[in-house]
């Protein structure tokens, strides 16, 4: 256990962000004509806490919109609205993050709301993608079987199909996920409190500092988050007894 790479990562991520403020000398010397030296407004670990719910209450709702919308087109009754559930998620990417939160702060004002809005829709494609991929790349004998047994349609989806594109569709929340770390970032300018909250700040007043603080600490928890994803990727790949079983 001591020997994980993740484990390391994960705590020396947790010593940056205690150990900002003690790297206040070294900041103020390499940067003299900027005082304070380190970003005063918020604890990093305050902008860490909030940034992290934030992403990870977009992501939760974007994986569910995606995977219920997924399972839909991928059945006869929805497959009609496949192209159309496509092309409209296409659009959430196709649109910058910004212009959702222009058009979400007239309506939901200032702070995480519009935030999370442009995250969740702008997270979408991916998880909607890959589970497509994934439903639709279940073998047909498998199918068969399934319904051999006496599964109904319900039982097959939730026993046979989605286990088994488990693992596709974790990959598009995977990048869902390490994408939305970044563009979170932005949320910061409608009034949402985040890691972006430094590198605004730093870009506005001209503060490299306090840009290269952010920065830092928003890459490695990217970094960090992809690591987790990688071990909850192989696990599902490697199933204990090496067999697939309908549930």
């Amino acid at each position: 256990m001591l020997r994980s790479p993740l484990l390391w990562n994960a705590l020396g991520f947790a010593l940056l962000l205690v150990a900002l403020p003690a790297s206040a000398p070294l900041f103020a010397w390499a940067f003299p004509a900027i005082a304070p030296p380190i970003f005063p407004l918020e604890s990093f670990w305050r902008l860490f806490l909030s940034h992290a719910l934030l992403v990870a209450e977009s992501s939760l709702a974007a994986t569910l919109i995606a995977v219920a919308l997924g399972a839909f087109v991928t059945r006869s009754a929805g497959r009609d609205f496949r192209a159309i559930a496509g092309a409209l998620a296409a659009i959430g990417q196709v649109i910058p993050p910004v212009a959702v939160l222009a058009i979400a702060v007239p309506i939901l004002g200032y702070g995480e709301g519009p935030a999370f809005l442009a995250l969740t829709f702008y997270g979408l494609l991916p998880i909607l993608a890959n589970t497509i991929a994934g439903l639709t790349g279940v073998p047909p004998a498998v199918l068969e079987a399934a319904a051999g047994i006496g599964l109904s349609p319900q039982q097959i989806l939730w026993r046979v199909e989605l286990p088994l594109a488990a693992s596709t569709i974790l990959a598009g929340v995977r990048i869902s996920v390490v994408v939305n770390i970044g563009t979170a970032a932005i949320g910061s300018t409608v009034g949402a409190v985040t890691l972006g909250t430094p590198i605004i700040d730093g870009l506005v007043g001209d503060k490299l500092p306090y840009l290269l603080q952010g920065a830092v600490v928003v890459g490695w928890f990217a970094i960090l988050t992809d690591s987790v994803f990688g071990l909850l990727d192989r696990r599902l790949r490697v199933p204990r007894d090496g067999q697939v079983r309908f549930w």
